[in-house]
């Protein structure tokens, strides 16, 4: 256990959070916040279940209201499920604000990861989809802890001087950018498979790192792709779900990526290492 925080400290294991992390987490006035697809579903739509068809992932779902509401209703009504409510910190951004990961990737869309840096330089990359300026599907910042400010650089001036926050579905700051309907995934994934989802230097360090993987979805084929992309070169890692039995498609994922599936909840794992 000793060896595993080392290896998050020194950045040979990478932690690599998925919305599973926000279970049991509920706002001040006691709504939830989304920690699954069906959850998030739900946020978007007001509370309303959707057709079989829609529920199967919210990717789908978003794309609907999207076509039916406008973009600006999708990127509003995501923005406003984190920036209006207040919650505390899930446990496992409380255990890795001690940590401090040189590099950590966060495919959730609040500011829950910037809150637990915010009293250190570090660098910020949001992922952006369908955009015609540049291949690029991603934005670089840097954060001044003094005046507690981010501000948009090049992506040739990153470095590996400060920690790196990567945030690839896009979050509610800096700027509004997110990945969340099935014309933002299939753009991203689509310029991803490119290279054009990370800056350079990342594609080089990321080389055979192991990873955290904590309440990822892999039963939904949108993630999985997301994390096949994001950790191609991957020497193995750990898995952590909130549950016990498996689908056919996560174990498959856990097989074929090398990785080790540890029976016990994210909050159990997370005690045994405090």
């Amino acid at each position: 256990m000793d060896d595993l925080i080392k290896k998050i400290k020194e950045g040979e294991l990478i932690p690599f959070l998925g919305m599973g992390v926000f279970a049991n987490t509920k706002a001040t006035d006691g709504s939830i916040i989304p920690y699954d697809s069906d959850s998030m579903i739900l946020a978007l739509n007001n509370g309303r279940a959707m057709s079989t068809r829609l529920m199967y992932e919210y990717s789908r779902a978003a794309m609907s209201l999207e076509q039916r509401k406008g973009r600006e209703f999708i990127v509003q009504m995501t923005n406003h499920i984190y920036s209006s409510k207040n919650y505390e910190l899930p446990s496992v951004y409380k255990w890795l604000k001690e940590l401090k990961p040189k590099y950590i990737i966060d495919t959730n869309m609040d500011d829950s990861l910037q809150k637990i840096y915010s009293d250190v330089e570090h660098f910020l990359i949001t992922g952006v989809s369908r955009i015609t300026a540049d291949w690029d599907r991603f934005l670089v910042y840097s954060f001044d802890v003094k005046e507690q400010k981010y501000t948009r650089i090049e992506k040739e001036k990153l470095t590996l001087d400060f920690p790196i926050l990567f945030k690839p579905m896009g979050s509610t700051k800096p700027e509004m950018n997110f990945i969340i309907s099935d014309a933002d995934f299939v753009d991203w994934l689509t310029e991803a498979m490119g290279g054009y989802a990370m800056p350079n230097l990342l594609k080089e360090y990321k080389k055979d790192k192991e990873y955290l993987f904590l309440g990822v979805d892999f039963s939904r084929d949108t993630f999985r792709m997301v994390a096949n992309e994001l950790t191609i070169d991957l020497k193995g890692g750990i898995t952590l779900f909130n549950k016990k039995e498996l689908t056919k498609k996560e174990d498959k994922f856990i097989k074929t990526h090398n990785l080790n599936n540890l029976d016990m909840s994210i909050d159990e794992f997370i005690k045994s290492h405090e």
